[in-house]
């Protein structure tokens, strides 16, 4: 099975309708959107391959395809995560009329483990905010205010990149996010954060590029208006490099693992670490209590009634 280049979907009546129910009805940021065509799109081409059309396929169909991706060894997750996202679209034509059945909950989805998130130590985050601090000019600045937001926040790299100026402008103490489906929820920011955004500040006009009237904490000469998220990432591996931290173990998303992570290590309850990450579920934080070997051994030899005594 070939892995899907970025072609555009063959013609479909039903995915546009799709599509704007994401937008319209679960809010679904750009990114998002990208993912549920991509997946689509990869589905397509798989029966365009064997001769079928999105609109008129079967449970039988969706089973080959599963397979397909089997044989082409496809990462369990990203084989049910496609899945997932038929799941969502035969639903949607379901429950809109447009088809009869749901050929999708037929289907089981592959088993897969559960993979523990990669994290950075502390002492690892603390190289890499001591290389930050130790550049100079704007973009040094840039970088510090960056890397404190990340590391007191937790925040998405996509939430973080994007912030807007009236963000910080509002109270300097605390940040309101708009994540995932428009949720809105308040983050606090450490004393160091705080003084990295007005250290930042005022070197932000550097990277404004003819937009003056940019209404974004991070500005550039991007078509979105912001710094991208590749180009974070991008400045981070750089950075590694520079302080002795394996640069293929640091990236925006690992800083939010390391926040979660080490919050949770220092005595944070989870409910405040899920509020604070943006997580619907704490399920989903929970994956966190499993990383935390060192504290909770700890406890154990501390208080368990037959704990070794030295």
């Amino acid at each position: 099975m070939a892995r899907s280049k970025n072609l555009p979907l063959p013609a479909c009546p039903f995915i546009e309708p799709f599509m704007e129910m994401l937008f319209a009805e679960r809010g679904v940021s750009a990114n998002t959107a990208l993912a549920y065509r991509r997946d689509l799109q990869h589905f397509v081409n798989h029966l365009t391959g064997i001769g079928r059309r999105l609109e008129t396929s079967a449970d039988d169909d969706l089973r080959r395809y599963m397979v397909a991706m089997e044989q082409a060894k496809f990462a369990p997750r990203t084989a049910a995560r496609r899945l997932s996202t038929l799941r969502q679209f035969y639903r949607f034509l379901y429950a809109e009329g447009l088809r009869q059945d749901d050929p999708s909950s037929a289907v089981d989805a592959p088993r897969q483990g559960r993979s523990l998130p990669k994290i950075l130590s502390e002492a690892e985050v603390n190289a890499l905010l001591g290389a930050a601090h130790d550049r100079d000019g704007p973009e040094g600045s840039r970088l510090v205010c960056l890397l404190e937001i990340a590391y007191a926040t937790g925040l998405r790299v996509s939430e973080l990149v994007g912030l807007p100026l009236a963000t910080v402008a509002r109270d300097a103490r605390l940040l309101i996010v708009r994540g995932k489906g428009g949720k809105e929820r308040m983050v606090p920011l450490t004393e160091a954060a705080m003084e990295a955004i007005t250290g930042y500040l005022g070197h932000r006009p550097v990277f404004l590029s003819g937009r003056p009237d940019s209404p974004f904490l991070f500005p550039s000469r991007s078509a979105e208006g912001y710094l991208t998220c590749r180009r974070l990432g991008q400045l981070l591996k750089e950075l590694a490099g520079e302080c002795g931290v394996d640069p293929a173990k640091v990236s925006p998303h690992v800083l939010r693992h390391a926040f979660a992570t080490h919050l949770l290590d220092h005595g944070a309850d989870l409910r405040s670490v899920q509020q604070m990450l943006g997580h619907a579920d704490i399920s989903t934080t929970q994956i966190y209590t499993h990383v935390l070997g060192k504290r909770l051994r700890s406890v154990v030899e501390k208080h368990h009634p037959l704990a070794r005594k030295t």
